[in-house]
C-alpha cells in the first residue's frame, strides 16, 4: 500500500536511501541498511508513491483506489468501495502512453 505524496518530497536520512532505475519512466527507492521498499517515483512529473507503513500518523489516510486490479491475487479483497484501475488504465494515466508493462 502506498500514499500518493505528490512531487514536493524530501527525505530525512537520505544517505540511507538507494534508488533503483526500475524502468524508463519510474524508479524505486529502498533502505540500503535493511532493504525495505520506501517509494516509487514517476520520472516525468516527480510524483512519489510512498509506502503507507512509513507514516506514524496514518489515521487521516483514505483508501480510495486500487491499481492493477486485473492482476490482484484471488485470495484478497477489501471491504470498502474503491475506484479500481486495470494495468492498462494505470499506464494510460501515469506512464504517458510509453507502453511499459510494470511499475
Amino acid at each position: 500500500m502506498t500514499v500518493d505524496c505528490g512531487s514536493e518530497v524530501t527525505f530525512e536520512g537520505e544517505e540511507n536511501i538507494t534508488v533503483f532505475n526500475s524502468s524508463d519512466w519510474a524508479e524505486r527507492g529502498f533502505c540500503n541498511k535493511c532493504g525495505s521498499h520506501l517509494f516509487y517515483r514517476l520520472k516525468a512529473n516527480n510524483q512519489h508513491m510512498i509506502s503507507a507503513g512509513l507514516f506514524e500518523n496514518n489515521k487521516e489516510f483514505v483508501f480510495d483506489h486500487q491499481i492493477f486490479i486485473d492482476e490482484k491475487p484471488d485470495f484478497y479483497s477489501f471491504s470498502n468501495d474503491t475506484k479500481n484501475m486495470t494495468g492498462a488504465e494505470v499506464f494510460e494515466k501515469y506512464a504517458h502512453n510509453q507502453g511499459h508493462k510494470h511499475i
